[in-house]
């Protein structure tokens, strides 16, 4: 499968702009990821642009998701290991890849990295310092959604926090338009 044909699944089956916006943001992470840990770029990508997939398709049946992606992509040429991923970061398998492993902590960390933006002065990502978002993360009130210990599962991946949330913060702000901040 290719970006493009994954991009056309994504707008065929996602009506939320929003939704979109971060499917592309753990797209993009995905990639500098791969790319910081000499994996493969494109399967990475792909798992992250997939990832949420059947999120409108499950949303008031949460124990699908993933699930109901994996029956949407089975007829997909796609990896095994992006299925696999996908079905990890919904928590219906125990991460054993390095990719699996980066969607499960990629996927909170875009949402902190956009809630920073969105409390930033000028609300724009290319101001966003890692430093700021790193505060951020250690305020407990902030960003609730944002599952910290997902963040930090990012040492798995022989990361520390802070490269982390660098990597998060450079790659979404490579995309900032897209994501319009």
């Amino acid at each position: 499968m290719t970006r493009d044909e994954a991009l056309e699944l994504v707008k065929a089956n996602v009506s939320t702009a929003n939704l979109v916006k971060h499917m592309l943001a753990v797209e993009a992470v995905m990639k500098k990821l791969a790319a910081r840990l000499g994996e493969d770029e494109q399967t990475w990508t792909l798992a992250g642009l997939l990832h949420d997939l059947d999120y409108d398709s499950t949303a008031k049946d949460p124990a699908r998701h993933g699930l109901l992606t994996t029956e949407m992509l089975s007829e997909k040429d796609l990896p095994p290991s992006v299925i696999h991923a996908i079905q990890c970061h919904a928590g219906h398998c125990q991460p054993t890849s390095t990719m699996d492993r980066a969607l499960v902590a990629t996927d909170p960390l875009t949402g902190l990295i956009v809630a920073a933006a969105l409390m930033h002065p000028t609300k724009k990502l290319c101001n966003v310092e890692p430093r700021f978002v790193m505060n951020r993360f250690r305020e407990k009130g902030f960003a609730r959604g944002a599952d910290r210990d997902q963040i930090k599962s990012c040492s798995s991946l022989g990361l520390e926090l802070e490269e982390f949330v660098a990597i998060g913060v450079a790659a979404m702000a490579e995309i900032d338009k897209e994501l319009g901040l």
